[in-house]
């Protein structure tokens, strides 16, 4: 098989990774996926998604962990990898807030290990997820990759920042081409069970109130994982480019003199959470009861993507309507669930 088509997705059990593997073996690419099925969530989900990529003869599985450095100085040394997708990280605000340790270990550390293996391999690619979550305090809308993002209002975000930072870094030393992707608020079928719309689908069949913080007083730009992967499979064929007009005078932080770019990928359509939940209740054809709270420690009121740059690089923007995509959800729930 060409090199040019051979792999490694980082996270491959994991809700993103799991749909871009399956993208990418539609698409003939070879896949090798590794990830540690650690107990953050049900490890049955995971396996299950997993189980649906082993059915494929060009994808192979290792259980790794990115923070393990010999394990995965190991894989890149028997086998050979033209791009990498890292997509393994502790992922969650909340939690962040009760076990910071997780964080630094598997999305700083591992995030370390994966490019220094990277660059010994002269990877000609190397993408990673960041997050909507590294614009913190910010409140101009919509969020511009060209806007600065120093003020993370959780260690997840932190972590996420760190992680656009320390590419950044590799990029100009080592001229790693590096490409940041800030997801915002994904969701759909396999979905992760800690997320919003997981966690008011079990609740309002289950009978049970579903918690609405800062009393539905939120705004999210929720996007469906076909337009995450779908952005996430065009930029992999994007290899930045250092933008010739980057100054230091006037730095724009989205872009740089080194082979390294930031993308937001988002809806580019903010929704009020009470219409998302209302969404949600027409779906299940059932109303929630609501338990309206005070705003969490971490979190932000809104997310909104500006999405410019990204449709100026790839010519696409996600164009999948709430509707579609709560109601695929569902469908894919009660059947997994059999609820």
């Amino acid at each position: 098989m060409d090199v040019q088509h051979r792999i490694l997705v980082t996270g491959a059990a994991g809700f993103i990774g799991y749909h871009l593997c399956r993208r990418l073996i539609a698409d003939n690419s070879t896949v090798i996926g590794i990830d540690n099925l650690n107990d953050y969530y049900d490890v049955k989900l995971k396996k299950d998604r997993l189980a649906q990529l082993l059915n494929n003869s060009n994808f192979t599985f290792y259980q790794i962990d990115i923070a393990d450095h010999e394990a995965l100085n190991q894989l890149f040394e028997k086998n050979t990898f033209n791009k990498v997708v890292n997509l393994a990280a502790q992922a969650g605000v909340r939690y962040s807030l009760i076990n910071p340790n997780a964080y630094v270990q598997t999305n700083l550390t591992g995030f370390v290990n994966l490019l220094e293996c990277a660059r010994k391999a002269n990877i000609n690619h190397f993408i990673f997820a960041s997050s909507s979550s590294v614009y913190g305090a910010n409140t101009h809308m919509p969020f511009s990759v060209h806007d600065n993002v120093d003020h993370p209002v959780s260690l997840y975000a932190a972590t996420k920042k760190s992680n656009e930072l320390i590419a950044h870094a590799y990029s100009h030393i080592y001229q790693v081409p590096c490409t940041g992707l800030r997801f915002f608020t994904v969701y759909g079928p396999w979905g992760r069970p800690d997320m919003a719309l997981f966690l008011f689908t079990k609740a309002i069949l289950n009978g049970k109130p579903i918690n609405v913080f800062n009393h539905g007083k939120m705004q999210r730009d929720f996007t469906y994982i076909d337009d995450i992967v779908e952005g996430v499979t065009r930029i992999m064929n994007k290899q930045p480019e250092p933008n010739q007009n980057w100054s230091g005078d006037h730095p724009d932080p989205g872009t740089s003199y080194a082979p390294y770019r930031i993308y937001n990928i988002g809806n580019n359509k903010p929704v009020e959470l009470m219409y998302f939940i209302e969404t949600l209740e027409n779906a299940l054809g059932k109303k929630a009861e609501k338990n309206f709270q005070e705003m969490q420690a971490g979190d932000v009121v809104a997310t909104y993507a500006n999405i410019d740059d990204l449709y100026q690089a790839v010519g696409f923007q996600p164009e999948t309507r709430l509707e579609v995509g709560i109601q695929n959800f569902v469908e894919w729930y009660q059947k997994y669930y059999h609820s």
